[in-house]
């Protein structure tokens, strides 16, 4: 061990003040595990467009009190430097491990700041704090959150005044006020704050309830799993406000555990994640299975596959992809015609745009993530493909799991009524719009230079076909447009309609590749799915050997 790597380790030791990872980096520092010490102190973890998010414990590249506090004193002084000082900064948090202790050094900090704090009383979802900013003309929002990553990791979430994620520039004045500040004794702290509970919470529900109208069919039988997250109380509550039936949950998912003791990932996305709710829709024969992800930011939506090839290995049941709910939602949002715009991140399925278009409804794309989609001026609807929705712009500008779940619902009963099921209503959009399908191809690695190096292979030898596609276009983002900010991206326009995008992925270390295919319907749609289905794959086949991972 270096003398340098001893150092910084016994000068964190010196500040922090939590006793376990104090333990923690004492017992490492005894045993001499000079890997492990290395990576903790190799850097910080970086504060970007997503905050912090990392694994919890001891050393700068980690998620730690030493850090939180420091974030939340780069954050106040980030605030008071813009005169943003005017109203309370509001602070939720989820129930991962150390979540309630991050929160409170954040409002103990900014107290010491002299700035106001709300601290939410309990654990929460994401969208609360999106929504109570408004409702409390708070000037920032912090939720202490990792959403959907592994058990081990936490992070914090940062919102300004309007509601929205923070994006450049002020995501680099924070990281630079953060790194500014002192020693941590140096950092002034106080303990009266407020806080702030059920007054919020309903009128977050009541704000949900109004968005389902009286006469609205809300004949249901649903299954439900928060995946061992904080959504359940709050979808219970905003699913009865609404009138519809509470629906049955995974009893061996309902109450919050930050070790996700069920679920090897908890992500609805991942496989096997849902397979517990799948179970428990076809045991009380549900119409519909629904999730939310751990801070109930986002909503998946499972229904009975009729399409089915083999019923024996899933159940007779299939999971909605993000853009085919999107579709859902924007075809039942977007018919009333209303006055503002859609929209949808540059990954996700180009059946949106068609969609507005056919209602008269202006439509733009974005860059990845909610913290560009959410604020996209007079928005109406907006989603990625990541199962992120914003139903309801005009009170939360983020992505929105509870409502979203109310409003599939209710788009759900809607159906039923009429004889039909979301599958019909995905049909007859085929029909309408042609059949989009789309998949991905995510490459994880332990070496984040493999993909700095498959981005330049493809860049220095762009590839002229992709399965029997034709390259017609390709667009290198990261030098940005008149529409877009530049990212690091390539995106593929492909003869008939199809395209590909390929990115890094902006929380893990994963290369992404996003596919989609058009397919024209006359009247087989399940032919024209299995087409879909065959396009997709040999696009991703030599998608796979162009990228060289």
């Amino acid at each position: 061990m270096t003398q340098d790597l001893k150092a910084a380790a016994e000068a964190w030791l010196s500040e922090d003040p939590d006793p376990d990872t104090r333990a923690e980096l004492q017992a490492l520092l005894d045993s001499g595990d000079t890997t492990e010490l290395a990576d903790r102190f190799a850097g910080t973890l970086e504060f970007g467009t997503a905050g912090l998010r990392g694994a919890v414990g001891a050393g700068p590249n980690r998620m730690n009190r030493v850090v939180v506090i420091r974030a939340a004193a780069g954050l106040a002084a980030y605030l008071k430097a813009k005169g943003l000082t005017d109203g309370p900064v509001l602070i939720g948090y989820d129930a991962r491990h150390k979540s309630d202790v991050f929160a409170q050094d954040t409002a103990a900090v900014m107290r010491g700041a002299g700035l106001d704090a709300v601290l939410l009383d309990r654990p929460a979802p994401t969208p609360v704090v999106a929504f109570g900013i408004g409702h409390l003309r708070a000037v920032a929002g912090v939720v202490v959150t990792a959403s959907h990553n592994p058990p081990q990791d936490n992070g914090y979430k940062v919102y300004l005044g309007d509601g929205s994620q923070i994006v450049p520039p002020a995501d680099a004045e924070i990281a630079a006020a953060i790194a500014a500040v002192g020693p941590l004794a140096e950092v002034q702290r106080g303990d009266d704050w407020q806080t702030t509970g059920d007054d919020l919470l309903n009128a977050y529900l009541d704000r949900i309830a109004d968005l389902v109208p009286a006469d609205a069919p809300r004949e249901l039988n649903v299954a439900y799993t928060p995946l061992h997250g904080v959504g359940r109380t709050l979808v219970e509550a905003a699913v009865a406000r609404a009138g519809f039936a509470v629906p049955q949950v995974v009893s061996s998912q309902a109450d919050p555990d930050p070790d996700f003791p069920t679920v090897s990932f908890p992500n609805p996305e991942e496989p096997g994640a849902i397979d517990a709710a799948l179970e428990l829709a076809r045991s009380i024969g549900a119409d519909i299975a629904v999730a939310n992800d751990p801070d109930a930011d986002r909503c998946a939506v499972a229904i009975p596959n009729p399409h089915s090839p083999d019923a024996s290995a899933d159940g007779g049941w299939r999971m909605l992809r993000g853009d085919e709910l999107g579709a859902l939602l924007g075809e039942f949002l977007l018919a009333p015609r209303p006055n503002g715009v859609a929209a949808c991140s540059i990954v996700s399925s180009s059946l949106l745009g068609k969609i507005a278009a056919s209602y008269g409804v202006r439509y733009v794309e974005t860059l990845t993530g909610f913290k560009w989609i959410g604020r996209v001026p007079e928005l109406v609807f907006g989603y990625e493909e990541a199962l992120g929705y914003c139903v309801d712009p005009a009170a939360v500008k983020d992505k929105d799991g509870v409502s979203t779940l109310v409003r599939v619902l209710q788009l759900a009963a809607q159906a039923k009524a009429a004889g039909r099921t979301l599958q019909d209503l995905l049909d007859d959009l085929a029909v309408k719009h042609g059949l989009h399908a789309t998949d991905q191809l995510a490459v994880r690695v332990d070496d984040l230079s493999l993909i700095a190096q498959a981005m330049e292979r493809l860049r220095s030898t762009p590839p002229t076909t992709l399965g029997d596609y034709t390259v017609e276009r390709i667009d290198d983002l990261s030098q940005g447009s008149e529409s877009l900010p530049p990212t690091d991206g390539l995106r593929y326009t492909l003869s008939d309609g199809a395209r590909v995008v390929v990115r890094p992925s902006g929380t893990e270390p994963k290369l992404k590749c996003y596919l989609e295919v058009v397919v024209p319907v006359t009247t087989d749609v399940a032919d024209a799915r299995r087409r879909a289905g065959e396009n997709l794959s040999g696009i991703k086949q030599t998608l796979s050997t162009a990228l060289g991972l």
